[in-house]
């Protein structure tokens, strides 16, 4: 975390959308954490709080196009040449397929409040070939009510949430 503070302190608003990106693509990246540290950081005036919002927002789609995108590309092709080392045979496959097909909207929309499935939501999206429009208006729909509750928590309860991380500012 304390990497990801000084990242941000050095480039500012930039690095919050290329944080959020990254962690949403599944590079380990604290994600919530991090938006509980802008939100703080937003209470201190710091950072703007509707900014925060804005630059994470951007950050979080961003990260759920990129993983879209290599899952509706590459991800079956993956999955047919080594889904068998991690127990993902064909028939196994339909059957996630189908259960994505009839509760994808769902799961997406609430993935980005159960880390690892946010992180491969937006691949399975892709490998199943759901309409690029209608994931890009779930993404938005979770990712705006995450970001304000993330960064709303930081604000309103962020100086007693650092403080037990002991980060001097």
């Amino acid at each position: 975390m304390v990497m990801a503070v000084d990242f941000i302190s050095q480039y500012g608003y930039l690095a919050v959308v290329l944080l959020m990106g990254l962690g949403i693509v599944g590079l380990p990246v604290p994600d919530e954490t991090m938006m509980i540290f802008l939100g703080y950081l937003s209470s201190m005036k710091i950072l703007n709080y509707a900014f925060s919002i804005v630059f994470s927002f951007i950050g979080s789609i961003l990260g759920m196009t990129v993983s879209y995108l290599i899952g509706n590309k590459i991800g079956y092709a993956i999955i047919e040449k080594y889904g068998k080392w991690i127990g993902l045979t064909p028939k196994r496959y339909e059957k996630v397929k189908a259960w994505f097909s009839k509760y994808g909207i769902w799961t997406l929309l609430f993935s980005y409040f159960i880390p690892g499935i946010r992180h491969a939501a937006g691949y399975i999206s892709g490998i199943s070939s759901m309409p690029f429009k209608k994931y890009l208006l779930i993404c938005c729909t979770g990712a705006v009510i995450w970001t304000i509750l993330f960064i709303s928590i930081g604000y309103f309860v962020g100086e007693h949430f650092i403080s037990s991380f002991k980060i001097n500012l």
